[in-house]
C-alpha cells in the first residue's frame, strides 16, 4: 500500500525507514492496538499496516460505529468494537486472540487523555484509564493469553512538579533546567495523570505476579495531524485559521513537544527491544514555553500563507484549576537511545508545518470539536 493513498502521516521515505527499522519484528505478526481510532492510536495502527502486521484494532463501541481516523484502513484491519470499561467485551476479544498463530503484541493506548477533561469527567477518566487497564490485564491472565509484549502508554504528566523535599533526586542541566527520565520522582497533578500512574503500576504488578511481559512508555507531548483540537497545538492552529485572536491558558509552562510519528517509533521500539518489567521515556529532548510554541506556530503558518498577524491572549478561564498546572516537562531519553538507538527524526519546524497543513486541509474534521467558539469570536 502506498503511504499517500489516504491522509497517512507516513511519507514513502518514512515508510521505508519504518520497514528497515521494524520490519523484522512486526511483519506478519499479530498486533492489538487499543484506542486504535484515536490520535496516536491511528498513527500507530497506520504504521503497523505499513509494516504488514496482522492488526487488530480495539475501538470504543458506540451506537454509530463510526471510525474517524482509520476508516481508510478498514479492509486491512480486524476491527473490534469493545469497551475497556466492559470486561465482557474484552473477554470476547482476548478469546479471539487465543487463536492467533503467534504471541501477539499489545499496544495499550486507549484512554481518556485530556488533562482538562479529567476534572470535568473524573469518574470516566479513572474508570477508562485505571479500571480499563486492569480489565485488559486481568482478561489476558484469566484466558492464559501468551504475549510477546504489552506496552502501556503512560504520560509525561505523571511527573508533575518537583517537590522541594525530593529535589535532590531530580536531574538538572547546567542552566538549572529540569530533566526528567525513568528514575525521576513522580508527582501527578491531575486526575488524568494519577489514573495513568495507576495504570503503569498495574502493568508492573501483572508482570511481577503473572509474567505478563509489560513495558511502560511515558511519552512527552505528542502533537500532529488528527489530534483533538482542544489540545494546545491544535487549539493554536484552529484559532489562527479562523480568527485574529488566539486565546490560551497560562503562557509560562514549558513542554517537550514530540511529533506523532516519532512517538509511534518510540512505541514500536520499546515493543520490539524493550525489557519486560521496565520503563522507557522519550520525547524531543527540548522544551519550550507555551508563548514561544504559539509564536513558532504562528510564524510558520504565516510563512506558509495560512494566516496574517495574530494576537496571543492569556485567558484565566483556560487555566488549570488551583495549583494543578505543571510548569516544566522535558525528557532525557538517554536510556532508550543507549539501548536501541531511538532518537526523534522530525524537527519542530517540520512537524508544525505538517500539522498546520493537515488542519488547514481538513476543516470539517475539527470545526465541531473546538472549545473556543464564542459569540464575540465567531469563526469567519
Amino acid at each position: 500500500m502506498k503511504a499517500d493513498q489516504h491522509d497517512s502521516t507516513w511519507t514513502d521515505d518514512a515508510v521505508a525507514d519504518l520497514r528497515r527499522e521494524f520490519g523484522d519484528f512486526f511483519s506478519g505478526r499479530t498486533c492489538l492496538v487499543t484506542g486504535a481510532d484515536g490520535f496516536m492510536g491511528s498513527h500507530l495502527t497506520d504504521a503497523l499496516v505499513q509494516l504488514d502486521a496482522n492488526v487488530h484494532a480495539f475501538v470504543r463501541a458506540t451506537s454509530s460505529g463510526a471510525l474517524n481516523n482509520i476508516a481508510p484502513l478498514r479492509e486491512q484491519l480486524k476491527v473490534h468494537f469493545a469497551d475497556l470499561t466492559d470486561k465482557t467485551s474484552i473477554d470476547y476479544l482476548v478469546r479471539e486472540l487465543l487463536d492467533a498463530p503467534d504471541k501477539p503484541y499489545v499496544f495499550h493506548l486507549g484512554a481518556q487523555a485530556h488533562v482538562g477533561e479529567s476534572w470535568h469527567r473524573p469518574y470516566e477518566t479513572v474508570t477508562a484509564n485505571t479500571i480499563g487497564t486492569l480489565n485488559l490485564l486481568q482478561s489476558i491472565v484469566d484466558h492464559g493469553l501468551e504475549l510477546e509484549k504489552f506496552d502501556t502508554a503512560g504520560t509525561s504528566e505523571e511527573y508533575g512538579n518537583p517537590h522541594e523535599s525530593v529535589a535532590h533526586h531530580h536531574d538538572f542541566d547546567e542552566e538549572g533546567g529540569l530533566i526528567l527520565h525513568e528514575r525521576s520522582p513522580i508527582n501527578p497533578k491531575s486526575i488524568y495523570a494519577t489514573s495513568k500512574v495507576a495504570a503503569d503500576f498495574l502493568t508492573m504488578n501483572y508482570h511481577d505476579a503473572f509474567g505478563v511481559p509489560g513495558v511502560v512508555t511515558r511519552m512527552f507531548n505528542n502533537y500532529g495531524p488528527r489530534q483533538n483540537p482542544r489540545y494546545v497545538t491544535g487549539t493554536i492552529i484552529t484559532q489562527a485559521l479562523t480568527r485574529e485572536t488566539v486565546e490560551l491558558g497560562q503562557l509560562e509552562p514549558m513542554r517537550d513537544f514530540c511529533f506523532c510519528t516519532d512517538g509511534v517509533r518510540g512505541h514500536l521500539m520499546v515493543a520490539a527491544r524493550g525489557i519486560p518489567g521496565d520503563l522507557y521515556v522519550y520525547g524531543q529532548g527540548r522544551n519550550i514555553s507555551m508563548r514561544d510554541w504559539a509564536e513558532l506556530i504562528l510564524r510558520v503558518g504565516r510563512e506558509q500563507g495560512h494566516w496574517e498577524a495574530r494576537e496571543i491572549v492569556s485567558m484565566a478561564e483556560r487555566f488549570r484549576p488551583g495549583a494543578s498546572e505543571v510548569m516544566a516537562l522535558r525528557v532525557g531519553y538517554d536510556k532508550l537511545n543507549r539501548e536501541t538507538g531511538w532518537e526523534p527524526h522530525v524537527s519542530w519546524e517540520d512537524g508544525v508545518a505538517r500539522t498546520i497543513a493537515w488542519f488547514a486541509e481538513n476543516r470539517p474534521r475539527w470545526i465541531g470539536r473546538v472549545d473556543w467558539l464564542s459569540q464575540t469570536h465567531a469563526p469567519a
